[in-house]
């Protein structure tokens, strides 16, 4: 689904066009990469039990997830390497994909490399949702790219996995954060609620969205994994993994990791890249893999 570019504040655009001058060249990535440990990218694992889905015979479910690769001059070539190379050698049914695939523009060679490096990873169902800095950029590149390389952009839809998991489905949500006004929320909660009874017989429901922010909208309604990124885990953290800024409202009730809220499990990647800030404290980038059984 075609999605046109959203606007935001002139503060912020000019905000982009001054990081744009200052990061010419790529260097904070160059210079990042030269510090040990920088890119490293921690492999996460979570069992997701779903009572009675062994009992009628379904296999395990491997679901591989990453968001937030930002790739732009903050975030070095050999972080996404190493993220990549994680999702390849998980062997996922499902690659998840969170959305905030580039910082600073959406080029022809982010989105060649975005592409590429997707096509790369070996699942039958690819599925993705975008992020505020996608539909700040150029939205309909990164859907064609995502498309050529086998992935369903999702945007309030949903898709029912094919057999042996066809017990299972998938709703990408729309981004909280660039949507406007109360009329955009009220909408958007009744095109969720309709794509969740359109799905209401399959016994497994998974969310995908960018944010924390859109757990709201599906929170005690049966969901049985919420798949989200957006916080990068503060990106710059206080020893303990405690976030000095936290952009997303609910993130600073589940900021990164793994939580059990009514029923649903509940995940927060740090994400893969950098954005504002090219350099990382005690919040490292991560890639998970999820065995729904």
């Amino acid at each position: 689904m075609p999605q046109s570019r959203r606007p935001y504040s002139r503060k912020h655009l000019n905000l982009e066009k001054a990081l744009g001058w200052l990061y010419a060249g790529s260097w904070p990535a160059k210079l990042w990469s030269l510090v040990p440990g920088s890119t490293r990218v921690h492999l996460l694992r979570h069992d997701v039990p779903v009572p009675g889905r062994r009992e009628r015979g379904r296999p395990p479910l491997r679901i591989a997830f990453a968001s937030d690769l930002h790739l732009g001059p903050t975030t070095p070539p050999a972080l996404l390497d190493h993220a990549f190379a994680m999702l390849r050698e998980a062997q996922p049914d499902v690659l998840a994909l969170g959305g905030d695939y580039v910082f600073l523009g959406a080029t022809k060679q982010r989105v060649e490399e975005l592409k590429a490096r997707v096509e790369g990873v070996p699942a039958r169902t690819k599925v993705a949702v975008l992020g505020n800095h996608d539909f700040w950029a150029r939205p309909e590149r990164l859907e064609d790219a995502l498309a050529q390389a086998g992935v369903a952009v999702l945007v309030d839809e949903s898709i029912r996995l094919p057999p042996p998991h066809d017990d299972v489905t998938l709703l990408g949500m729309d981004d909280p954060l660039t949507r406007r006004g109360v009329i955009d929320r009220l909408t958007h909660e009744a095109t969720v609620g309709a794509a969740l009874e359109n799905v209401h017989e399959v016994p497994v429901k998974i969310v995908l969205c960018h944010s924390p922010d859109g757990f709201r909208s599906v929170r005690g309604k049966g969901i049985a994994l919420y798949l989200c990124g957006h916080t990068h885990g503060g990106h710059i953290a206080l020893p303990g993994y405690r976030p000095i800024i936290m952009p997303s409202p609910d993130g600073r009730l589940w900021p990164w990791g793994l939580h059990h809220v009514d029923g649903t499990h509940l995940f927060v990647s740090r994400g893969v890249g950098g954005s504002l800030v090219p350099v990382r404290t005690w919040a490292p980038p991560d890639v998970a893999v999820f065995t729904v059984g």
